[in-house]
C-alpha cells in the first residue's frame, strides 16, 4: 500500500505542470492530462525534432543505467536517509522511462541509442555511466557502499542535467521540452540532498 501512495505522489508530481498550464491558458480543448491519468499516458503531442529524439532516446539510456543503480542500493544502502532517498527516485525515474519511452513510440521511432562516440561527439559525447561503475556497486564493501553510491550517482545526475539543456536549448516539442526542465530542477534536488548525506 505505501509503495502505490508513493507512485501516486510521483505521477501527480509530475502531471503539476501539465496541470498548472491547463489552468493558466484559456483553451476549448480538454486538458491531455488530470490527476487520474498514469504518468505513462501523458501525451507529448506529434510536432518535433531530431533533437527531441535524440534527446530522448539518450534518456531512456541514462534511466536505465539509473534504475539498475538505485536497484542495488535499495538492497545495499547502509543509510535509511539514503535508501528511503533512492526508493523515491526509483519510483520517479519508472514513471518518467514509461512516459518517454511512449513519446518516442507513438511517434514511430525507437527508444534505442546508438551509443557509437562519433554520433554524439557534436554535443559533448554520451553522458552516462560505465558498466563497470555500475557493477562495481555489487562488489563493494558494505561499509564503503554508502559513499561510493553517492559518489557514482552524484555524476550521473549531474549529467542528467547536462543532457536535459540538449533539449531545452535545441528542442520543438513542448513537453519535451518542459520534460528538460523539470529533469534540470528536479536532479538539482537530489544533488543537494545526495551531498547532505555524503557529509553526514
Amino acid at each position: 500500500m505505501a509503495a502505490a501512495v508513493r507512485r501516486r505522489l510521483v505521477a501527480v508530481a509530475l502531471l503539476a505542470p501539465f496541470l498548472l498550464g491547463a489552468c493558466s491558458t484559456p483553451t476549448a480543448e480538454p486538458p491531455r492530462a488530470t490527476a487520474d491519468t498514469a504518468v505513462a499516458e501523458i501525451k507529448a503531442g506529434e510536432a518535433y525534432n531530431d533533437t527531441d529524439v535524440m534527446f530522448l532516446q539518450m534518456f531512456v539510456h541514462h534511466q536505465r543505467q539509473a534504475l539498475q543503480m538505485t536497484a542495488t542500493a535499495v538492497e545495499r544502502a547502509q543509510d535509511p536517509e539514503l535508501r528511503t532517498l533512492v526508493q523515491a527516485v526509483q519510483a520517479t525515474e519508472s514513471d518518467e522511462l514509461s512516459m518517454i519511452e511512449g513519446w518516442l513510440k507513438g511517434w514511430g521511432e525507437s527508444t534505442e541509442v546508438d551509443t557509437a562516440p562519433n554520433l554524439h561527439a557534436h554535443h559533448g559525447g554520451l553522458p552516462g555511466t560505465g558498466p563497470a561503475e555500475i557493477k562495481a556497486l555489487t562488489t563493494v564493501p558494505d561499509a564503503e557502499f554508502d559513499t561510493a553510491f553517492l559518489s557514482l550517482f552524484l555524476a550521473h545526475q549531474h549529467n542528467a542535467m547536462e543532457l536535459a539543456d540538449i533539449v531545452t536549448d535545441g528542442g520543438k516539442n513542448a513537453e519535451t521540452k518542459s520534460f528538460g526542465e523539470r529533469v534540470k530542477a528536479s536532479r538539482q534536488g537530489e544533488i543537494q540532498q545526495m551531498l547532505k548525506l555524503m557529509a553526514k
